[in-house]
């Protein structure tokens, strides 16, 4: 199998020790997160190999994502240290569900920083995709730094993935928000969007009224998530559905990015790249929903995020 990279934020996710709004919480304990290095982690834990791209402070928290990283064997030398700003928090609030409240302290994150002139050509050699979220899109060096980064993914013929993975916290223009997904959809073979973000996306909790616009953007893979409720997968030509598996869940803290690092260590298993994607009939599309079902179905029962994936 090749390797996957993932570009983005790397932060600490500080996990409430008890349900309730964030000003109720009594203390956090930190776990290591940010979206794009969640997806690292779920495809090696399954037995993949991965890398991250981000910057980080040089501060403690920075050296407990890069230990941690190294602990679940996600590649780390893609990664920066900065002085100029420190590693990004996101503080979690869970209600009796374990839905989640974010609030985050990253103005400026280190990861904020990474600059185009930090890419380099050698790193998208021989790898299978590169997956990228939104969070990292706003007006900064990481806008720049992701552009380089799916220019020469594009260039190496690898998969890309795009999980919009929507904070509204983050970005004061929603609407600048709105329009950056928009027009980055262009460069994924793969979109995977939750049920909580259609709306905000496109203007109506319909997803199926926008897959056709989403293909005419480039989009060969829509992966629809609904939780509990399930997910569907969409191409042009065939589309699946798979039911949600009921557990006792107790942190969602990046369900979603485990479900689509899920997809693409299967897809990679299969050796299946976006020129394949066209061609995945009914049954396989099937078969991975329920694989990533089952995945997240147990990783919601542990707190945080990497280290509630489950292994081979």
């Amino acid at each position: 199998m090749k390797k996957l990279l993932a570009i983005g934020e790397a932060l600490i996710d500080m996990i409430p020790s008890n349900t309730g709004r964030i000003m109720d919480v009594e203390g956090f304990q930190p776990k290591v997160g940010g979206a794009p290095l969640n997806v690292c982690g779920a495809y090696t834990a399954l037995g993949g190999e991965s890398a991250m791209i981000t910057m980080l402070g040089k501060d403690a928290f920075g050296e407990k994502i890069i230990k941690e990283m190294q602990r679940f064997h996600i590649h780390t030398e893609y990664i920066k240290q900065t002085n100029a700003a420190n590693t990004s928090l996101a503080f979690v609030a869970l209600d009796e569900h374990a839905n989640r409240e974010f609030s985050f302290y990253r103005n400026m994150g280190a990861d904020m920083l990474l600059s185009e002139k930090d890419i380099e050509e050698s790193w998208f050699e021989d790898c299978y995709g590169l997956h990228f979220c939104s969070v990292s899109l706003g007006d900064f060096p990481m806008k720049k730094a992701h552009n380089r980064a799916l220019e020469l993914a594009k260039r190496k013929n690898l998969l890309v993935s795009f999980d919009p993975n929507v904070r509204l916290p983050l970005f004061d223009d929603h609407e600048y928000l709105r329009r950056t997904i928009h027009e980055y959809m262009h460069f994924a073979d793969i979109l995977k969007i939750s049920d909580e973000e259609v709306s905000f996306i496109f203007g109506s909790d319909h997803i199926e009224e926008h897959v056709q616009y989403i293909f005419d953007s480039g989009v060969k893979l829509l992966i629809y998530t609904a939780g509990k409720d399930g997910a569907a997968a969409y191409t042009k030509y065939n589309t699946a559905y798979a039911d949600g598996i009921e557990v006792k869940a107790v942190d969602t803290t990046g369900a979603g990015d485990g479900f689509i690092g899920c997809l693409l260590y299967h897809l990679s298993k299969d050796d299946i790249h976006a020129s394949d994607l066209d061609g995945l009939s009914e049954h396989q599309l099937k078969s991975y929903l329920d694989m990533c079902n089952k995945f997240c179905s147990i990783s919601v029962t542990k707190e945080g995020a990497i280290a509630s994936y489950p292994s081979r």
